[in-house]
């Protein structure tokens, strides 16, 4: 049981970073699509999303591949959450 508990961390720190990546990137396509400076936001919101994903893998890992591999667990699980979350309604007809 503790070891879940132990786990627990890495996996919500992996969701909340997935979900601030995939997130930005979903902004960003959508601030491009109106942007006069769309090469520049798409290069400074990928530097932005990869230094907090990359900073925030090394902070949870603490030299542990348990660590690494839950989190990346709960970062795939963030980039689901925000396909759903960002889809477009279907129209039934």
């Amino acid at each position: 049981m503790n070891d879940i508990l132990i786990m627990a961390l890495p996996f919500g720190a992996g969701l909340i970073l997935g979900v601030l990546f995939y997130g930005g990137l979903w902004w960003t396509v959508q601030k491009c699509l109106t942007s006069a400076h769309a090469p520049w936001l798409f290069l400074g919101s990928f530097w932005l999303r990869m230094a907090l994903a990359l900073g925030g893998f090394y902070i949870v890992a603490q030299g542990d591949w348990k660590n690494i591999l839950t989190c990346f667990a709960g970062f795939m699980l963030g980039r689901i959450a925000v396909r759903i979350l960002t889809r477009e309604p279907s129209h039934a007809a």
